[in-house]
């Protein structure tokens, strides 16, 4: 399932979210977007399948970034600066962890959303592990539920696979990392190193590209309907890369098993 199908009523998908930008950015891509949540300037949610879901608040930061990149020409350093401390604009902006430069959403902007209905709301000035989201893991319960050591797991966040949020000091994983840190450890735990995770990485992020390079231009046409057949052009584009490989790897095992 590509992640465009993943979101639930009220979020928009990483391509929705596209599609609602491109006539004022035109420039823009998934890729982008992706970059952009790895420098900690927008934090979309997850779907218990690991895809992200954005809120309208999400898509009104990211929408401000955009045009402080456009109009200012400024680095991401300084849009974080103003994320942090500029409120003329009425744009609810995410407290700033400095020592990690990673976004934990305050009070005053958690409680109105979906996810904090029914939570209590997080003591003044002291955020615990306690209060991470359903789903989400420290560092010690990441580890102990993969039954992996520190060291692997820094081994994974080296190869740029998994990258934690701060939560009051605390490393906080989501469902997606953990899952994509359960695979990993498997692959090092079979002899596969760092490099070698660095590849499926780049090899991911080398396929995105392509299919982007396909569907962003078909985004960008004004005709009725334009951008829901792209975004379905990218499903059907997600799952045949998926049987492609699938099919690759099958039969070059498949000629071992016959040499067996």
């Amino acid at each position: 399932m590509s992640e465009d199908r993943a979101t639930d009523r009220g979020h928009l998908s990483i391509g929705e979210v596209l599609g609602l930008l491109l006539d004022e950015f035109p420039d823009v891509t998934i890729s982008k977007i992706r970059f952009l949540e790895s420098q900690g300037l927008i934090e979309p949610e997850r779907t218990a399948s690991g895809y992200r879901k954005f809120s309208d608040a999400e898509v009104e930061r990211l929408r401000f970034i955009l045009r402080e990149q456009r109009e200012h020409y400024l680095p991401l350093k300084v849009i974080r600066s103003r994320l942090e401390s500029d409120t003329s604009d009425g744009l609810d902006r995410p407290e700033l962890t400095p020592a990690h430069g990673l976004i934990d959403v305050p009070d005053s902007v958690a409680a109105g959303h979906p996810s904090a209905k029914g939570r209590p709301p997080r003591a003044a000035a002291t955020t615990r592990e306690d209060d991470a989201p359903t789903g989400s893991y420290s560092r010690d319960d990441l580890l102990g539920s993969l039954g992996i050591s520190a060291s692997v797991l820094q081994q994974i966040r080296a190869a740029g696979l998994v990258t934690p949020r701060n939560v009051g000091g605390t490393e906080i994983y989501d469902e997606s990392a953990r899952a994509i840190a359960q695979a990993a450890a498997t692959l090092l735990d079979l002899g596969l190193d760092a490099r070698h995770l660095k590849g499926y990485r780049h090899s991911a992020e080398r396929e995105m590209t392509l299919y982007e390079q396909r569907v962003v231009p078909l985004m960008r046409q004004r005709s009725p309907g334009a951008r829901e057949d792209a975004l379905g052009q990218l499903d059907r584009l997600v799952d045949a890369g998926a049987d492609l490989r699938d099919a690759i790897v099958a039969a070059s095992v498949k000629s071992h098993r016959d040499k067996a």
